[in-house]
């Protein structure tokens, strides 16, 4: 029975050893990289792949790619954890700095600065909101404008989650133009689909959006004026430039470099062609070093939609990297949910209020849906990326490692307790000795669960910057790309499959060893 204990620790000590791999801050580096953020939809993407492309001649980069909605992104800059990230003029007055009157580079940059943060390079497209319709629905209805939708209440509108919260979104149009209607939330990359397929009515868009033409759709005229312009922009880290002043140079000759029509046309390389951001960026960029035509026009045929291969996707050069990612967040979760949680069920189990005072408290967290408490843990943490993605993981894997240690040692006999008593055991020597022993594949079976729970609850971990298979996931869900999605959801369910194959080896070895 000693050596079964010996065998819980060595394993957790091999978890956490795992996670060490992933947990070295990339700030320890002798040369710290430029780190580039972006959003989760297509456009953020390609943006951040040509300031990643434009930097890398002159200084080491990292992308971290699809971090979420603008408040998560600019919670990155302002942490630090990022360096840069494109985003909008009208996001920036009314989202960031909830002043619609701040509309000049000069009048942002002034209110920035306090908070170390700047504003520069203007690309050279505006990609404001607005709403669309079928083109055929809405010729049928009337509806060109958005005042001709507050005469058609009985019109669907799903609208992005990002909209429907933001400043400048859902609540102050509906004011504007008196809409009766209420939208469903839903992925601004499923938005499409969903109106060509007649589930919804009225979606928000972007107006550089490839598949508003691809689909036939009315962009409804904004008569009342209401939505800013969003002029694409780069929001940076006021040290950058000093950091970094190579760097910052070539990021300056970015100005004025992308019109309405380029970027259109590389939105729809990766929504209608299947093109990889980064390729999309490095052949922009070569065009445009050689004097070409950026914003050619691009052919969209069945052919060429259907992009790479689901067999090149699964086995992709990121692969590895990813694995690496999932298995040391899994890791570390469970490593540390079963160094906390075998300790403080140990400490409740003999007393039934506690117990069942702290086993609730756990069982509690596992109603909270896990982006919630993601942001909750960035908002209380000031940071992105696998800190608050570990802390999350590690606290849905609680319940069933301190459940488990709770039901192991109440099914120990009280028989045998009382014969150690006799023999003149103290309690740690009973527990050490026969208690632990016994309760021992118990606990197991529950670590064994809370490793399930955290090898498909890691998924989530992209969304802040941690890495893992969620970064094709969540990739799949802002292109709409269900090759992209399958090819992140397999490697997952089958690094499942073999957590359960090792677990049935080290369960049938703990029984053999009893």
């Amino acid at each position: 029975m000693l050596l079964n204990l010996r065998w819980l620790r060595l394993w957790c000590a091999a978890l956490c050893l795992a996670w060490l791999p992933g947990a070295i801050s990339p700030a320890a580096a002798a040369d710290e990289p430029i780190r580039i953020g972006s959003k989760r939809f297509t456009e953020s993407y390609i943006l951040a792949q040509i300031v990643a492309q434009t930097v890398q001649p002159h200084a080491p980069v990292e992308v971290l790619q699809g971090l979420g909605n603008t408040a998560i992104v600019y919670q990155a800059l302002r942490a630090g954890r990022i360096d840069a990230y494109a985003e909008y003029t009208g996001t920036i007055a009314q989202e960031i700095l909830k002043d619609p009157q701040a509309g000049t580079l000069e009048a942002m940059g002034a209110r920035l600065a306090p908070l170390g943060l700047g504003v520069a390079v203007r690309f050279g497209f505006n990609d404001g909101y607005a709403l669309a319709m079928r083109a055929e629905q809405a010729e049928r209805l009337g509806v060109r404008t958005l005042s001709d939708l507050a005469r058609q209440p009985a019109l669907r509108f799903g609208l992005s989650n990002e909209f429907i919260g933001r400043a400048d979104g859902w609540g102050g149009l509906a004011r504007r133009y008196g809409l009766p209607q209420q939208p469903r939330g839903l992925d601004h990359g499923l938005a499409y689909d969903a109106l060509a397929g007649g589930q919804v009515d009225v979606i928000d868009i972007y107006t550089t959006d490839a598949k508003i033409g691809h689909l036939k759709l009315r962009v409804l005229q904004d008569d009342a004026a209401y939505f800013p312009r969003y002029d694409a922009v780069l929001l940076y880290r006021l040290d950058l430039p000093q950091r970094q002043p190579a760097a910052w140079a070539a990021l300056q000759k970015l100005a004025g470099s992308v019109d309405e029509a380029a970027m259109i046309a590389m939105n729809a390389k990766a929504e209608l062609q299947g093109q990889g951001f980064d390729v999309i960026a490095r052949d922009f960029l070569a065009a445009r070093a050689a004097g070409s035509a950026a914003s050619a026009p691009v052919a969209l045929s069945a052919a060429a939609s259907g992009g790479t291969g689901f067999w090149a996707r699964l086995w992709g050069p990121d692969l590895a990297r990813l694995t690496l990612q999932h298995l040391a967040l899994v890791a570390a979760s469970v490593a540390l949910a079963v160094a906390i949680g075998v300790p403080l069920a140990i400490a409740v189990a003999p007393h039934a209020r506690w117990r069942a005072l702290v086993l609730g408290s756990t069982g509690l967290l596992q109603t909270v849906p896990s982006l919630a408490l993601l942001a909750v843990l960035i908002s209380l943490l000031g940071r992105i990326g696998s800190l608050p993605a570990l802390l999350a993981l590690t606290l849905f894997a609680l319940l069933p490692v301190m459940r488990n240690t709770c039901t192991g040692l109440a099914e120990v006999p009280a028989g045998l307790k009382l014969a150690a008593s006799a023999l003149g055991l103290t309690p740690p020597q009973r527990l050490r000795l026969v208690e632990l022993p016994l309760a021992l594949p118990v606990i197991v079976a529950g670590v064994r669960t809370a490793t399930s729970i955290a090898v498909g609850t890691a998924t989530i971990a992209a969304f802040v910057g941690a890495g893992g298979y969620g970064e094709r996931i969540v990739t799949g869900l802002a292109l709409n790309d269900q090759g992209l999605l399958l090819a992140g959801a397999l490697p997952a369910a089958a690094l499942a499959l073999l957590c359960e194959a090792g677990f049935e080896l080290a369960e049938r070895a703990l029984r053999r060893g009893g």
